[in-house]
């Protein structure tokens, strides 16, 4: 094991240190410039313009609006219309039904059960056992 994590070591100390080579930097700044060099260019250009503009006219359109308003409404009417008020009846009834009360009281047993257990004890036990630490 230990030729296995000197190996690991030599690779990870080689791997920082191209990560961190002035040529590398250099690599990257150019890049960075050529890519804000393009960008510039693309919304500079007409076409950029052209589809800045595009975007720009179906924010503020009518349609936009009334799809937005639509969306308010639809959402209004599933939170506060019939099959709103159905799905949360639903959603009550399967709390409250026998089904639901012993679901609820199998996780909460099951709870206590893992907080409870001999095995639990033992690894919080372990856990806060200062001699686990690291040997290096």
């Amino acid at each position: 094991m230990g030729d296995m994590e000197q190996m690991l070591r030599k690779w990870w100390s080689r791997l920082t240190a191209w990560l961190r080579s002035p040529e590398r930097s250099r690599q990257a700044a150019e890049a960075a410039q050529r890519a804000k060099a393009a960008l510039h260019d693309a919304r500079e250009s007409n076409a950029g313009r052209k589809a800045e503009s595009a975007i720009r006219d179906l924010r503020d359109s009518e349609a936009a609006r009334k799809t937005e308003a639509a969306l308010k409404d639809l959402r209004d009417e599933i939170r506060d219309g019939e099959a709103g008020r159905k799905a949360k009846a639903a959603i009550r009834d399967l709390r409250d039904s026998d089904a639901g009360q012993k679901a609820k009281s199998a996780l909460r047993d099951l709870r206590d059960d893992l907080r409870d257990r001999e095995a639990s004890r033992k690894a919080k036990t372990a856990i806060r056992d200062p001699r686990n630490g690291d040997d290096k």
